[in-house]
């Protein structure tokens, strides 16, 4: 199966990197990047490779404004984000795909603002993923002046768009209740950016229908052991997951 030209709703080039699975397989999963980051990171591409040695396809998506995709950064948000990731899903589903979606820090909050709104994906996966936008926003670039650069990368200035964005959507914790889609949690307990706070937030708002992994001493990019005990805990709980919602079992 083919990957069809991708482009959110502004009509913007949407950049990504393809694996493909087991021929004749249908099964993909969407891996989202956090703020100031893109597709290329070694979390995602350690995870493409472990899923397709299992017959899984994967896409690696930078959403507009970052990486190789087109927009500005300026104009990248959360809630824009959601709108490129349902544009793929679109797409992807159209072209005859069952698709799960694994995200990152704030690309895990927007699979879970998605997955609230949408029941096609068959599965969700946060990674160190932001449960409270405005508590993120407020906590590390609150001091910032508009224009100062996020997390030390002058190409990722603090917006007006962005700011706004994030403290207006408050928290997400609510949205958890309306998940319906198989919901895997990791977490790093040394995780120095996102606190493992959030991930115990959205699973006990969930009430019991997400699994929370909670990783000793491991940061937020998952570097170093982080990289291959979010490996143990996604892989084999996606595999799973996948082959239960295939046609016919």
């Amino acid at each position: 199966m083919q990957i069809p030209s991708l482009r959110n709703a502004q009509g913007e080039r949407l950049a990504c990197s393809f694996l493909p699975g087991a021929a004749g397989r249908r099964d993909l999963l969407v891996l989202g990047h956090g703020l100031t980051s893109d597709r290329d990171r070694p979390w995602s591409v350690a995870l493409g490779t472990a899923l397709q040695a299992h017959g899984i396809a994967t896409l690696r998506l930078s959403f507009s404004g970052n990486g190789e995709s087109e927009g500005r950064f300026e104009d990248s948000t959360a809630s824009k984000e959601v709108g490129d990731l349902a544009a793929v899903l679109d797409a992807l589903v159209a072209a005859g795909w069952r698709v799960g979606y694994v995200g990152h820090s704030l690309g895990g909050a927007v699979g879970v603002m998605q997955a609230a709104r949408d029941s096609r994906l068959a599965l969700l996966v946060c990674l160190a993923g932001i449960a409270h936008p405005a508590e993120f926003m407020q906590r590390l670039f609150g001091k910032l002046r508009l224009g100062d650069a996020l997390l030390g990368k002058a190409h990722c200035p603090l917006g007006a768009a962005l700011r706004d964005d994030l403290l207006g959507l408050g928290s997400i914790v609510d949205r958890a209740t309306r998940v319906t889609a198989p919901w895997l949690l990791v977490h790093g307990t040394a995780d120095e950016v996102v606190p493992v706070t959030h991930a115990r937030d959205l699973a006990a708002a969930a009430g019991g229908r997400a699994g929370l992994v909670e990783l000793p001493g491991v940061d937020h990019s998952f570097s170093g052991d982080g990289l291959h005990a979010m490996l143990a805990a996604v892989v084999p709980w996606v595999v799973a997951r996948m082959a239960a919602a295939a046609p016919g079992t």
